[in-house]
């Protein structure tokens, strides 16, 4: 394909020409003497050149690809006329060797008055106008098909490249608010000398490897995933040393099924946020992730305190965003999800299929 359209002019009049030869050779008389079809055809081989030539390296695009298709019509016209003109006139140079004198047939002079003479001049113009008329509306076309397939190719990359672009900047609104209050609990472990201190250094580590190689891959094993939210919430429990009411439920049983990264921390995040999960009597939060062939199965139900509140302001990647992720990356009929808000509390179910 690349070779084609690297010489597609020359493809062109290889296509046209030997076209042309090849019908009228058979309509002809191409078998019983070839010597003399092949000199007859010598002018339209050298118009078909000149009309694929001109039509696809200045008309196409200079007029119609510049949308001034009245323009390229006339022009077309006129290149028709003027190549036969060339070839065909009898006042011209070469029009000798085009035209070779003909024996004047008995009779010329009524011959001459003959009333069907114009007719069969005029047939025979139209003759000499067909070769570079299929030509010229075969080279437009393929032309035109070409014009229109690398311009769907460019919409395409483009659109990619948007798609990419788009997707990068929605991974990288992770809440940085997190990191902070990872490591100042981190911190107030350390200054007790709490044991559970270089567990939690390496969980925040494995965290921000994932957030700073992982999420750039298109996809990731699911058990990285999984693993990521366990960090997450292990690191969220170390602000309260009583215990928060934090159920996790992970299948690691397919855990090598690819998806895309940081998929289901922001409705985590978002649990943690609006839960009041400090209220040891009341707060809780449910994760669930269960996977079935191809199909994971992702829940998270977190309570919703009686009096409204707002906490971690600052970032943050929000549900709005990873709703427009699921549709990039996950068309409708690969992804569904539910956000059901009631009284007590909030709900998301996501069914995603992977492959």
């Amino acid at each position: 394909m690349a070779r084609f359209d690297q010489h597609r002019i020359l493809w062109q009049i290889l296509l046209w020409t030997g076209a042309w030869l090849l019908v009228s050779f058979f309509l002809t008389d191409g078998f019983e003497n070839p010597g003399r079809f092949a000199w007859r055809n010598v002018p339209s081989l050298i118009g078909m050149i000149l009309v694929i030539q001109i039509n696809t390296r200045l008309l196409l695009p200079k007029l119609y690809f510049q949308k001034k298709q009245v323009g390229f019509g006339i022009a077309g016209v006129a290149l028709l006329v003027t190549v036969v003109l060339l070839l065909y006139s009898e006042v011209l140079p070469w029009s000798d060797w085009f035209n070779p004198p003909r024996n004047p047939p008995k009779n010329s002079m009524v011959r001459r008055g003959f009333k069907g003479s114009g007719v069969r001049s005029g047939i025979r113009w139209m003759s000499r106008l067909t070769p570079f008329v299929i030509a010229f509306l075969g080279s437009t076309m393929m032309e035109i098909a070409r014009f229109a397939n690398k311009k769907e190719k460019e919409v395409i990359r483009s659109e990619k490249e948007k798609l990419e672009t788009e997707l990068k900047f929605l991974k990288s609104q992770v809440n940085p608010h997190f990191l902070f209050n990872a490591l100042n609990n981190i911190y107030s472990l350390a200054v007790i000398q709490a044991p559970q201190t270089p567990e939690s250094v390496m969980q925040l580590s494995e965290i921000l490897r994932y957030m700073v190689y992982d999420s750039s891959e298109e996809q990731v094993p699911l058990h990285k995933e999984i693993n990521y939210i366990e960090n997450f919430v292990h690191l969220k429990m170390l602000k309260d040393s009583r215990g928060m009411d934090v159920q996790l439920d992970l299948d690691k049983s397919t855990s090598n099924l690819m998806i895309a990264p940081l998929l289901f921390i922001p409705f985590v995040e978002n649990a943690f946020k609006h839960s009041k999960i400090e209220n040891l009597r009341s707060g809780y939060i449910k994760i669930s992730l269960k996977t079935t062939g191809s199909v994971i199965n992702f829940a998270v139900v977190n309570s919703i305190p009686e009096h409204s509140f707002t906490k971690d302001k600052v970032g943050g990647v929000g549900l709005e965003n990873i709703k427009k992720r699921l549709e990039l990356l996950y068309p409708q009929d690969r992804h569904d999800l539910k956000i059901i808000r009631k009284q007590d509390r909030f709900e998301v179910f996501l069914k995603l299929s992977v492959q």
